[in-house]
């Protein structure tokens, strides 16, 4: 069977097996439904997470309780925040089934207990979160609920194993979830595979790994700015809430008694009257801890109405409260008898918002506030509720998609890269028999995942098959190449008796000057169709020669302790082309113009010429001259200037820096002379080094 006909193979079984668990969520939910019809305390929602589970592995087990859980939501909102429940259960079942569990009915009890304590224990935990304590407290809350789920899991154990015992054997193994790409690797092979032995992490684990960093990355944003703005949304209701209390309380006092009721208290005029009002007000709203009505005053706040709260006595009418220092900043706002914003206080009463609505009389003073406290507590308790919900609804989507992700890689990446990297290691290069087994044994994998995996492996195959071609022209290239270090060792032995006394020092900065810029341009990504790893390592290897011709030139015009003449400058211009004759007779040795030696007769031949083509000997200009070259010249002329010669002192660094600057777009490539310019400390930190290795 082709690859295009085992993937459609492996879509059409994917396929049936997705129906299979759509049934086994709609049996989770029939049941549930039928259970609760009934009026039972009992969920039995998880019979056939428990049978995708333990027949098909990890992936399908948790599919199969989290998309019951969210189907279940459209009746029953509150569903969805148990899907993680759901997904822990389906994980221990498959652990405890691949741990044999399930292979005998006395075994499958073992998992009661443990299924019951997931269900029963931590649900009640996240209840107790979501909803608060009950009434029944915390307690005896998780005890009634794991006395409850034990019931409950012990029914669907037994209801879930024996339908798995009256399945036939190849239905129940067909169940198995896989997606192979390749030939199928045995229970013993995938071990194996999954134990590889890496030098690093594992690339399964660096999967896990990223996923885990990135989803827990982000529902820590996701959960920390939802969190902070239920907060302020809650904060702005509560404050909206106070101030309608506040305000309706405000209608119900008439502002011409205020004065009478802080006299007379309860015996004036409709007091008791406008007291049931405030109580009723308050009774509207379960949030709102106190409601009083205050007049203020320099001495402090004159109570008309404070109403009786559980454990807390109102004061008597007429009595002073004195200010909170909370309070202080407004003050002056209240005793003008003007509005004030809501404000949140931690004081003598508490943690609350409080707002403050005036109350004016005919003559539109304000005589009075009416005031309701609302305690923010509540927005703590509503925000822990909240949290729990969204952690809830993370951690099994969390796993959901971590072990989808997993199985994705197992067989679409970890597999075929094991298999390879087996087959691979086995190849046998003893004899041509040998080599061919192993080509065949590789044919054998037949990886089909239709991405860059299949094509490296099929360019794994292409390559082991030519392997077994070419193995007489690699030793017939091989001689080729020691043909060719032998003519350049050869040539680089002529040159060690010819140099002069100052080449040695000068061929070991420049090289490192050059390795410098080359490094600086691909970073910056300039000259990209050129600049390779085997460009630059031919470049940096051949630069020692860029002034290999000096063998020709006189002694006493090398050696001179003074400038040169006109005609002493000519003889020394020609050992750029000494250098280019020299290269082509060591081309000629080895038969080819490799890319070592090519850039060798770039850097000895043009290394001289400059920018606007006033250099020698060809008067080349701009691009027209090697890249190596310019390259060299850049770097040549930088370490004349810092170097000291017979004939002169040496530059400092940024004297010779800013020669270096000025000669951009005459002697120099602008691109090349302005990034040399442009890293300074780079620079400094060669001649730095070499001047120590020069002294020692």
């Amino acid at each position: 069977m082709g690859n295009e006909g085992v993937s459609s193979h492996n879509n059409i079984k994917k396929f049936k097996l997705l129906l299979i668990y759509l049934f086994f969520v709609l049996i989770n939910i029939v049941i549930n439904r039928c259970v609760k019809s009934m009026g039972s305390a009992m969920y039995m929602d998880n019979i056939g997470t428990l049978l995708a589970a333990v027949l098909g592995g990890y992936l399908p087990g948790i599919f199969v309780g989290y998309m019951t859980n969210i189907i279940n939501s459209t009746a029953d909102i509150s569903n969805t925040y148990y899907a993680g429940i759901s997904v822990l259960i389906a994980v221990s079942s498959t652990f405890l089934a691949k741990k044999g569990f399930f292979e005998k009915f006395w075994k499958s009890l073992v998992s009661i207990p443990v299924l019951a304590l997931i269900g029963g224990g931590i649900g009640s935990v996240l209840t107790y979160f979501i909803y608060g304590p009950g009434e029944n407290g915390f307690w005896k809350q998780m005890l009634l609920d794991l006395r409850i789920d034990f019931v409950d899991k012990a029914l669907t154990v037994v209801i879930a194993y024996a339908i798995m015992k009256v399945l036939p054997n190849n239905i129940s193994s067909m169940l198995v979830l896989t997606d192979w790409c390749q030939k199928p690797l045995t229970s013993k092979e995938r071990k194996s595979a999954r134990k590889t032995i890496t030098r690093g992490m594992s690339l399964r684990k660096k999967i896990v790994v990223i996923i885990s960093v990135i989803m827990i990355f982000i529902a820590c944003v996701t959960t920390t700015i939802s969190y902070i703005l239920y907060r302020n949304f809650a904060i702005e209701q509560f404050k909206s809430t106070g101030r309608s209390v506040a305000s309706l309380a405000a209608t119900t006092i008439d502002p011409e008694m205020v004065d009478e009721y802080m006299e007379k208290g309860d015996s004036a005029e409709e007091y008791r009257e406008v007291e049931r009002s405030l109580y009723s007000i308050r009774s509207r709203s379960p949030y709102i801890e106190y409601i009083y009505v205050y007049q203020i005053r320099e001495d402090g706040c004159h109570v008309v109405f404070d109403l009786d709260t559980d454990g807390v006595k109102g004061s008597e009418p007429g009595d002073v409260v004195p200010f909170d220092e909370s309070f202080q900043e407004e003050l002056p706002t209240l005793l003008a008898g003007e509005v004030i914003d809501p404000l949140i206080t931690n004081d003598t009463f508490g943690w609350l918002l409080t707002d403050y609505e005036p109350v004016f009389n005919s003559k539109g003073q304000c005589v009075c506030y009416a005031c309701a406290d609302i305690n923010m507590k509540d927005v703590t308790l509503n925000g822990i509720s909240f949290l729990a919900k969204v952690i809830s609804l993370f951690v099994g989507f969390f796993i959901l998609i971590l072990v989808l992700c997993m199985w994705f890689s197992e067989y679409h990446l970890t597999f075929p890269i094991d298999a390879m990297t087996s087959a691979a290691g086995e190849f046998v290069y003893s004899s041509e028999e040998a080599l061919e087994s192993s080509v065949e044994q590789l044919k054998e994998i037949r990886i089909a995942t239709g991405d860059e995996i299949e094509n490296l492996y099929q360019v794994l195959v292409k390559t082991m098959s030519d392997t077994v071609g070419y193995i007489e022209d690699v030793k017939a290239k091989g001689d080729q190449i020691a043909l060719m270090q032998n003519g350049l060792i050869y040539i680089m032995a002529d040159l060690v008796e010819s140099r002069d006394k100052c080449t040695g020092d000068h061929v070991r900065k420049t090289a490192a000057y050059v390795r410098l810029i080359l490094n600086l341009l691909r970073e910056q990504n300039l000259f990209p169709d050129q600049i390779t790893d085997e460009y630059i390592e031919d470049v940096c290897n051949s630069a020692p020669l860029h002034d290999v011709g000096k063998i020709k030139v006189s002694d006493l015009i090398l050696n001179k302790p003074a400038r040169l003449t006109d005609a002493e400058f000519e003889e020394m211009k020609k050992h750029t082309t000494a250098g280019q004759e020299i290269i082509e007779s060591a081309m000629e040795l080895t038969g080819g113009a490799t890319g070592y030696l090519k850039e060798a007769l770039n850097l000895a031949a043009y290394h001289h010429e400059k920018w606007d083509g006033s250099g020698y000997p060809y008067g080349l200009k701009g691009e027209e001259i090697p890249l190596s070259a310019r390259i060299m010249a850049v770097s040549d002329v930088f370490d004349a200037l810092v170097s000291a010669r017979s004939y002169k002192k040496p530059f400092t660094f940024e004297q010779a820096m800013n020669i270096i600057e000025e000669g951009i777009g005459k002697h120099f490539d602008p691109v090349i002379a302005k990034i040399f310019v442009d890293h300074p400390e780079e620079v400094r930190k060669i001649a730095q080094e070499n001047m120590k290795k020069t002294d020692s």
